[in-house]
């Protein structure tokens, strides 16, 4: 096995044991644990220390995992909205590679489409002005 592929394999069931309520609950019961423990150690440093370093060093590490998780799932999220845009007929397949146009690029393809559904906004406004209301006698 790679080391790539060691690694997913790691990030995925780390990432499903961290994000699971009994992770939660664990932590939790450390932090309760830690508290109580105190006065035994007069809340001295060491004891502070104890728990400053823990959760540095979980923090760091939990940092490059969500980091990963997050750009195996944008990647995945974007290869379906690629495929959903080219799937349709009457898409706009310059939107394919939308991630890798520079801001300029996005900001008139985002302009556009604020410009087109302003338009609908106002078709559907206009549409719903025209509606004759019914009439009291009438049955809705």
């Amino acid at each position: 096995m790679s080391a790539r592929n060691l690694f997913n394999t790691l990030a995925k069931k780390a990432s499903a044991a961290a994000g699971s309520p009994w992770t939660f609950l664990a932590a939790i019961s450390i932090v309760v644990l830690w508290g109580i423990s105190g006065p035994v150690f007069d809340f001295n440093d060491t004891w502070q220390l104890v728990i400053n370093t823990g959760t540095t060093i979980i923090t760091f590490l939990m940092v490059f995992l969500i980091q990963h998780t997050q750009n195996s799932d944008t990647a995945a999220m974007q290869i379906k909205l690629d495929e959903l845009i080219r799937a349709t007929a009457d898409a706009n397949n310059e939107l394919l590679d939308l991630e890798e146009m520079d801001e300029e690029r996005l900001e008139e393809i985002r302009a556009e489409y604020e410009r087109m559904a302003r338009e609908a906004g106002d078709a559907l406004a206009r549409v719903r002005a025209c509606r004759v209301p019914p009439r009291d006698d009438e049955a809705v």
